[in-house]
């Protein structure tokens, strides 16, 4: 995959060129914004991110949290499209069962941007995200750099969220070469529903009492959490890496206390305030069809994607990257 921040940027500098004149444009584009869950903390923050930038732009923001419901979530998208939105932005919950969402807005000439998750199988306007499968190298580039040998437990995310698959497809460049010359052996790799924490402790606990476990690549932070609590009820806590993605607070503290090995921390306040450019512009009747995007398949489509480059943060890097950015405090960190 190309990464394309600074194209990105370029890309919605250059959209203002394309605006179509339109006496009817209203004055407040009205944008749907529909999040699959905002019950973890990342989701909240893309949502106040996106809302300020897009209102700061003259937009009005409908935002709906369809719970993990992702019925929830396609009846409130044509819930969105009945109240006359412009452009509907989605982080799905199920990346198939959100096809109907893209088909329905299309029916009523909306576009449709699917935020950080690929919706399946649909003809997206335009995928905006990190790189998920660099995400994927830099968690198992760390832990491997750990433990270049020994026995691994794999934490795959949501197995009906596409990014799981990236991200999983990540760590497979990584750990590949390593599992056919023989140095690490995958003893345990299992999916966890909806990214649960519960179901990482879960997982993690059975491993333990099955295997002896050297390392653990965890897809995300509340993976990587739930993992540690396992390994904390057996005082393994510390002793064995373990990586995770998002750079949520719990995440960062585990860091910096030495529990955590790495999280890949992805700067989504620049993802959000992109994503709220490009829905006002195509909102006022600008293309989509930015410079800089590439495409990708969601099934039989072909989709423009945008992709932002994700950072790995260690101990090391802690205070230079997610706390100079604002993202946390040193304070809360160092809990």
């Amino acid at each position: 995959m190309k990464h394309c921040l600074p194209l990105l940027i370029a890309s919605i500098a250059l959209l203002g060129c394309n605006k179509k004149e339109s006496s009817t444009t209203p004055a407040k584009p009205l944008i749907g914004f529909s999040l699959a869950d905002l019950k973890e903390e990342r989701w909240q923050r893309d949502r106040d991110f996106f809302t300020a930038k897009a209102e700061s732009l003259g937009a009005e923001v409908i935002v709906q949290d369809a719970s993990g419901d992702p019925n929830a979530q396609l009846r409130q998208c044509d819930a969105l499209l009945a109240k006359g939105v412009k452009v509907l932005v989605v982080v799905p919950k199920n990346a198939d069962a959100a096809r109907p969402i893209v088909l329905n807005a299309h029916a009523k000439g909306v576009k449709v941007i699917s935020y950080d998750r690929l919706i399946g199988d649909s003809p997206v306007d335009l995928y905006l995200s990190f790189d998920n499968e660099k995400v994927g190298e830099i968690q198992a580039q760390a832990i491997a750099t750990k433990v270049p040998k020994g026995n691994y437990l794999v934490l795959k995310g949501d197995p009906a969220d596409k990014n799981s698959d990236m991200v999983h497809a990540g760590h497979l460049k990584i750990l590949q070469p390593l599992i056919d010359k023989g140095d690490i052996k995958v003893v345990a790799e299992q999916s966890c529903d909806k990214w649960l924490r519960s179901e990482a402790l879960r997982i993690t606990a059975d491993a333990l009492q099955k295997n002896h476990i050297d390392a653990i690549v965890a897809s995300n932070d509340g993976t990587a959490s739930g993992a540690i609590a396992a390994l904390e009820a057996k005082g393994m806590a510390g002793k064995i890496p373990v990586s995770g993605q998002d750079a949520d607070l719990i995440a960062c503290q585990y860091i910096w206390k030495g529990i955590q090995t790495v999280t890949v921390y992805k700067p989504i306040k620049k993802l959000a305030e992109a994503a709220a450019e490009l829905a006002v512009h195509a909102a006022k009747g600008d293309s989509l069809n930015a410079q800089g995007t590439q495409t990708l398949q969601n099934g039989e489509h072909s989709v423009p994607a945008l992709f932002l480059d994700p950072v790995a943060v260690t101990k090391e890097n802690l205070m230079e990257t997610v706390v100079k950015d604002g993202f946390h405090t040193e304070e809360d960190v160092k809990k």
